[in-house]
């Protein structure tokens, strides 16, 4: 293999060494109502080159992976570690760098890559088409992102794995309009199904009853109410517990931000060291798992990008806050314990603390026994916009789709609900959850991170979740 006699000229020249390549290709496909919108096509490869001198790491990138291109690489790597040395603010040690082996791919019955871009746009233009149940729906779009990523890891210590993803994308939306009056419904709040999976995502039958819903929805908020300002109950579904848990867990939770490293995009935390095994952060029935393990979720892996081996784990269990999301560097340097969760948007990026799939466990309720319980408040579907400040304390969402629940049953729609709240109080309100069968996973594309930006996948998991006396208002 030439990237191994590559690698071979150069393990022994630091405390330690690694190169790790990924070759990633997307098709990226967009179609609306009906006729192609857009269409990018695009593969990326290259190398990362890791190395310690002194206790520091060093890193470099390259897409020329010639024995030249690879030497210029290297020898920038070493210059970054012989200048760290100098100041350093933390001494590691090989600990942060395991010796792992082993091979991971997605779950799947068919490839991808067998999946040919004409099939793609074929099941695009149908279910932007079947969107346009009524001539109120002025827009409709139905979009794609399909990749495939291999990604391959070797280390001077001696590990070696291989990493191979299978990743669709698939969202759509329908807009309708009614005098004055435009309400756009999507799936899962713009973000679609995100998951790793074989080209079996691809079934239309399943994909044209979403856009049965999708377009009456839409068109059902045209006369709907506007969500009232008042503090009652409220039922967050898992399209939009998704950014609930992403913002006021995933992101307070990443221990780069605790430490006080990452302060990009809103990127601080009010959460202290000394708050792991002490913050009652939500009620006696919230536990939140960080689990890398699960199939089909967008963000499953054996490894993380530094070979720590994925495993699930508490964040917070019965309420109490237990684990931060923090890979081996931050775990040496805090002395908190942490996760698998080193992680790079790309070859070109060092891997940093990252959220993989964050997952809010079930309850022991119905969906129908949950509506039971609340006497006055609304169920909200769907993220459409968002705020949450420095700290990650005080945060506002707003969604798609409302429903009205009064004495136990649903009686009416809802249009521009949204609700706001203090992040642990806000937990802290937690009254119920669903069973596993009505648990669903999303995840998100495009969580944004670091300096340079990194913009990388999430997977987030929920059921239902019932929160008591919430402020709630109406949109605009």
């Amino acid at each position: 293999m030439p990237m191994q006699t590559e690698f071979n000229k150069y393990k022994k020249d630091a405390d330690f060494v690694a190169f790790k390549t990924i070759h990633e290709r997307t098709r990226d496909l967009s179609v609306r109502d009906g006729k192609p919108d857009s269409f990018n096509e695009f593969e990326d490869s290259g190398l990362l080159i890791e190395v310690m001198r002194n206790g520091q790491m060093g890193y470099s990138a390259t897409c020329e992976t010639t024995s030249q291109g690879i030497k210029i690489a290297f020898e920038k790597a070493i210059a970054m570690t012989t200048a760290s040395s100098k100041y350093p603010l933390f001494k590691f040690d090989q600990r942060i760098r395991p010796p792992s082996k082993g091979k991971y791919e997605t779950t799947k019955k068919t490839k991808l890559d067998s999946l040919s871009t004409s099939e793609i746009y074929d099941f695009l233009k149908k279910t932007s088409l079947a969107l346009k149940v009524s001539d109120k729906i002025i827009s409709s779009t139905s979009d794609a992102m399909v990749i495939t990523c291999q990604q391959n890891y070797m280390s001077s210590i001696g590990a070696e794995f291989e990493q191979n993803f299978d990743i669709v994308i698939n969202s759509m939306a329908a807009t309708a309009r009614e005098g004055q009056e435009t309400q756009t419904r999507s799936l899962h709040g713009g973000r679609g199904n995100c998951l790793q999976i074989g080209a079996e995502h691809f079934q239309l039958d399943a994909a044209l009853k979403d856009c049965d819903q999708i377009s009456r929805e839409a068109l059902e908020l045209l006369s709907a109410e506007n969500c009232p300002t008042e503090i009652c109950d409220l039922i967050l579904a898992p399209d939009q517990m998704l950014l609930q848990i992403h913002e006021s867990i995933g992101h307070p939770l990443e221990l780069d931000r605790i430490l006080g490293d990452e302060r990009n995009f809103a990127g601080w935390s009010f959460v202290q060291p000394s708050d792991f095994g002490q913050l009652k952060y939500g009620s006696d029935m919230m536990n939140v798992v960080f689990d890398p393990t699960v199939s089909h979720e967008i963000a499953s892996y054996k490894f993380d990008e530094t070979g720590n081996p994925a495993e699930k784990k508490y964040l917070i269990k019965n309420g109490i806050l237990q684990t931060g999301l923090g890979s081996l560097e931050s775990q040496q340097r805090s002395g908190l314990r942490g996760v698998a969760n080193a992680r790079s948007s790309s070859w070109n990026r060092a891997p940093i603390d990252r959220m993989a799939n964050i997952n809010l466990e079930c309850g022991d309720l119905t969906l129908e026994e949950m509506i039971a319980k609340v006497e006055n408040g609304i169920m909200m579907f769907a993220n459409k916009s968002w705020s949450i400040d420095d700290y990650r304390r005080k945060f506002q969402f707003g969604c798609e789709y409302g429903k009205k629940v009064e004495n136990g049953k649903i009686t009416k729609t809802l249009k521009n609900p949204n609700y706001r709240g203090i992040t642990v109080p806000f937990w802290n309100s937690l009254a119920g959850l669903t069973k596993p069968d009505t648990k669903e996973s999303y995840g998100s594309p495009y969580c944004g991170k670091g300096e340079p930006s990194q913009v990388i996948r999430v997977g987030h998991s929920s059921p239902y979740a019932l929160f008591k006396n919430i402020e709630i208002f109406g949109g605009g």
